[in-house]
């Protein structure tokens, strides 16, 4: 089984990196996963859903995300919350997971840390409950969730993969012009208290629509594919 990670697909808008890896990689089953730092958006369109989420489960790989700022929260709660390899998920279909915040799933001898959620920007833009969900942040009953159940693993696991990042990792090229840009928001702020508490290997997050390795302990994600370790 191999792991990977990648950044937002926002339902059809960047799925085609999803496609070209798998014709890129014919050897890959449904027992591999391919784990997007949300912005997921496939549970977006209730009338649409099935036709949103087809291409997904065309994939040769089973997809698992957390939550960005882009999805529907009301579609995805929806669903039941179930276990899945030692943590809460959604089961939106058997190879489309909804990893959960503030949980530690154990994958092939990894321990893996999720923590979604982050401020839509543009929300201005947008209408609550049609293109905008007050979901879309963290609350601090989900981080006291989180620190419950790092507790259980010494405050100790193998990697980190939310949609945000932390205060610190904002202050490295080349997240530093886009924070100009975007400003800092309260889960940047939320999620510093993984960054000073826990001992980690590596921490994926998406988000900022770019690609780059922030330090030896850092990697955003958008366009690239990259296996969990890397």
């Amino acid at each position: 089984m191999a792991i990977f990670v990648t950044g937002d697909t926002h339902r059809d808008v960047d799925f085609a990196k999803l496609k070209q890896f798998a014709e890129s990689n014919p050897q890959l089953t449904k027992s591999d996963y391919i784990i997007i730092a949300g912005d997921f958006g496939g549970v977006w369109c209730e009338s649409t859903l099935e036709e949103d989420l087809k291409p997904y489960s065309n994939l040769p790989f089973t997809v698992l995300f957390v939550d960005g700022n882009h999805e529907n929260f009301w579609g995805l709660n929806s669903y039941p919350v179930t276990m899945w390899h030692g943590g809460k998920v959604h089961m939106i279909k058997p190879d489309i997971i909804h990893l959960m915040r503030g949980q530690v799933f154990e994958l092939e001898g990894n321990t893996i840390f999720t923590f979604g959620g982050a401020t839509s920007i543009d929300k201005a833009f947008r209408r609550e409950g049609i293109s905008w969900w007050a979901e879309e942040l963290p609350t601090y009953e989900e981080l006291d969730e989180g620190f419950r159940n790092l507790e259980k693993y010494g405050y100790k696991v193998d990697y980190i993969i939310t949609h945000s990042c932390g205060e610190r990792a904002l202050m490295y090229p080349p997240l530093r012009t886009r924070t100009m840009q975007m400003g800092r928001y309260p889960e940047n702020q939320m999620l510093s208290n993984f960054e000073d508490r826990v001992a980690y290997k590596h921490w994926y997050f998406g988000h900022y629509h770019m690609d780059g390795r922030l330090n030896d302990k850092m990697t955003v994600l958008y366009q690239e594919i990259v296996p969990l370790g890397q």
